[in-house]
């Protein structure tokens, strides 16, 4: 049942719950602790140390506002039990008064400490002590992922009530046979104790059977629409040998030789388009692997079979980029390409290539015989987007193409109906970015050796930070806004007499469309020698004289994120470069952040990162975008891998199972998205 329909006090609460990832009361139900807190020990009053974090429980002596010599308000209370009395303080929660009572009987948990001479319990959890079990005191208490409004306390009722009004109605789903092989408790069980636990060896055994369950359904989801696919859609198979001259040609006509990856993936490709089942295919390359020519060979064919295709991008810059590279390979042969973005359109009524962004969805162009869509970092795309594009043809084939670097294990998890491709090698020709890790006490030398390359050899240089502006909670971490103006007045200011002085330029994700933009012109046409930035530029910016990428706190960032940043150089014919800057002294930290000096392939980096880094998030913690999983974790490579061993054993039988059958028609399964 959705949240907004139970009443006026959940349709308030709604649109902050949304943001939480809880539409549903089920949702209330995998919304899981991100820790607990311990207050399990309970203790009489005299035996009470300071420092110590207790549960202690009796009887409201008194209770009062009273005001401090700033006056500021404070909440004073005395509780007594038969050793003896403790005093407990509050600051600015006035409304305490009344909803705590003298003589209430109450539990209070938290730390004892020393204030004004005497043994003070300041600002503890508190609740009535009635006939239920206690929830907030006493015990293992759960402690969720929150948004402004929406406590975890709150949420402590709401799940405590749903569990308690519902705990008979649970269905157990897996079958007897996984649970005893894999060592699972029982579904109820898990959804009481993951919220709940008695003790911590509880808690992780829910939190292992509902991440066994989370990759289970996803897993048998993705076996169910491959079989779906394969068994039920038809669709135009093209014909390879008829045009083999054509296409030879065509290879021949090209500016480069095709890497060995090239060839390879684009037999692959040929291989499902002769095919009358429609080609769903992924597409995993770093940037500049080539991956937008290996699209548009299958474009090439399409046409050479009197089809259309369509090529879709996630946003207006990377359409762009897409719409320059394939006109200049494929309008040489004849071939009409069109362009359509929410700004921009061109007045083709008759194409044969269609690219763009979601707009080209749009009624107002006509798709008369559609036989190849291909969908950039479709990550981006939502299921139903992706859907209507399908359905403007006869089930086209389908090629979905993705730079982030996953690993092959989370890419088979991820995309589990998909056939894989990847290109793991990069055009011949294509220089290496060097990449090196700077330790604090080189910094300067750097900045000198930096200003010296943009003089003699003309390059533009990106230097990244992890947050606009500085937090007060992460002093060390380098702030956009603060370096600018820091580099600016003490580091790039001073040119030698003659010389003029570098132009910096600063890049965000807080400013306007208008004034990005503008900025980037500006670097792009070379008047801006230095940019200071946040991760916004991972994606999309295409700067050919941009040589050099200074990475601030770069231990704050997974491989796989660095090494896209580090693809923002190394598109023209200039060495390229790649500063790892980190005051960090933590071994195992700059082990990992080492890795980026030897490896240069994006998912090597992001299997080593798995290896290294244990649990956390793929994508590294800035990042954007709701996680994609809401218990299990990528990192536990072993859970993954058992779990789609058992998916596979019983996915032909899954008829004999209508229980678990029927959960997996009620999940609602989302598509990852990384960014």
């Amino acid at each position: 049942m959705p949240v907004e329909k139970a009443g006026r006090i959940y349709k308030m609460y709604a649109r902050r719950l949304e943001k939480l990832g809880i539409k549903t009361f089920e949702d209330f139900l995998y919304h899981i602790p991100s820790r607990y807190d311990d207050f399990s020990l309970i203790s009489k009053i005299n035996r009470v140390q300071p420092g110590e974090v207790v549960t202690i429980q009796g009887t409201v002596s008194e209770i009062n506002n009273e005001f401090t010599k700033n006056f500021k308000k404070l909440q004073r209370a005395e509780i007594a039990d038969d050793t003896g009395t403790i005093e407990v303080v509050w600051f600015n929660q006035p409304y305490l008064t009344k909803v705590i009572n003298k003589n209430d009987k109450i539990s209070l948990s938290g730390t004892v400490d020393w204030f004004s001479r005497k043994l003070v319990m300041q600002s503890p959890e508190y609740e009535i002590l009635n006939d239920s079990p206690t929830i907030h005191t006493g015990r293992l208490v759960p402690v969720y992922p929150e948004t402004r409004g929406i406590t975890s306390k709150w949420l402590r009722r709401q799940v405590y009530k749903l569990i308690k009004e519902n705990l008979q109605t649970f269905v157990e789903y897996l079958p007897d046979q996984i649970i005893n092989e894999h060592s699972l408790i029982k579904f109820d069980a898990a959804i009481k104790h993951i919220h709940f636990p008695q003790n911590k060896e509880l808690a992780e055994k829910s939190k292992k059977r509902l991440s066994f369950d989370e990759l289970f359904l996803l897993q048998l989801s993705s076996l169910e629409r491959k079989l779906n696919w394969n068994k039920t859609l038809v669709s135009n198979p093209f014909s390879v040998d008829k045009f083999k001259n054509e296409t030879e040609n065509f290879l021949n006509r090209l500016p480069f030789k095709l890497t060995s990856a090239q060839k390879r993936v684009v037999e692959e490709i040929f291989k499902d388009l002769s095919k009358s089942k429609p080609m769903n295919r992924l597409l995993e390359g770093d940037v500049g692997s080539g991956k937008t020519v290996v699209s548009a060979i299958g474009m090439y064919l399409a046409f050479l079979n009197g089809f259309q295709s369509v090529l879709m991008a996630p946003t207006e810059i990377l359409a762009q980029q897409h719409y320059k590279t394939i006109s200049k390979l494929l309008e040489p042969f004849g071939i009409k390409i069109g362009f359509a973005t929410g700004s921009t359109k061109t007045k083709l009524k008759k194409f044969d290539v269609m690219v763009g962004t979601h707009a080209v969805l749009e009624k107002g162009i006509n798709f008369e015989k559609l036989g190849l869509v291909v969908i950039d970092e479709q990550q981006r795309f939502g299921v139903e987007q992706r859907a209507i594009i399908r359905s403007r043809g006869k089930n086209p084939h389908l090629l979905t193409m993705t730079a982030t670097p996953i690993p092959r294990t989370i890419a088979l998890t991820l995309y589990g109906d998909l056939d894989l491709s990847i290109l793991d090698e990069m055009p011949i020709g294509r220089k290496q970015i060097k990449t090196w890790l700077v330790p604090p006490e080189k910094r300067l030398n750097a900045y000198a050796w930096i200003e010296k390359e943009i003089k003699t050899t003309k390059s533009q240089v990106f230097i990244v930070c992890p947050f606009i502006e500085e937090s007060e909670t992460m002093q060390t971490v380098k702030a956009a806004n603060k370096e600018f103006e820091y580099l600016q007045k003490n580091v790039f200011k001073n040119p030698p007499a003659g010389e003029a002085s570098l132009k910096l330029g600063l890049l965000h994700g807080k400013m306007k469309a208008k004034e990005k933009e503008e900025v980037l012109t500006k670097f792009r046409d070379g008047k801006i020698d230095i940019l200071v930035a946040t991760p916004v530029v991972e994606v999309g910016i295409d700067i050919p004289n941009a040589a050099i990428i200074v990475i601030e706190a770069a231990e704050r960032f997974g491989l796989a994120q660095l090494h896209q940043l580090r693809g923002r150089v190394g598109r023209g014919d200039k060495q390229s470069y790649c500063l790892l800057f980190t005051e960090s002294k933590n071994p195992q930290t700059l082990e990992r952040l080492k890795a980026m000096e030897k490896h240069n392939f994006g998912a090597e980096l992001a299997e080593l990162d798995l290896k290294l880094r244990g649990p956390g998030e793929i994508y590294g913690t800035m990042q954007h975008g709701r996680k994609f999983l809401k218990i299990a974790s990528f990192y536990d490579l072993d859970l993954i891998k058992r779990v789609r061993l058992a998916a596979e054993k019983i996915f032909p039988d899954l008829n004999r199972y209508p229980k678990l059958s029927e959960k997996l028609k009620t999940i609602n399964l989302k598509k990852v998205s990384p960014d």
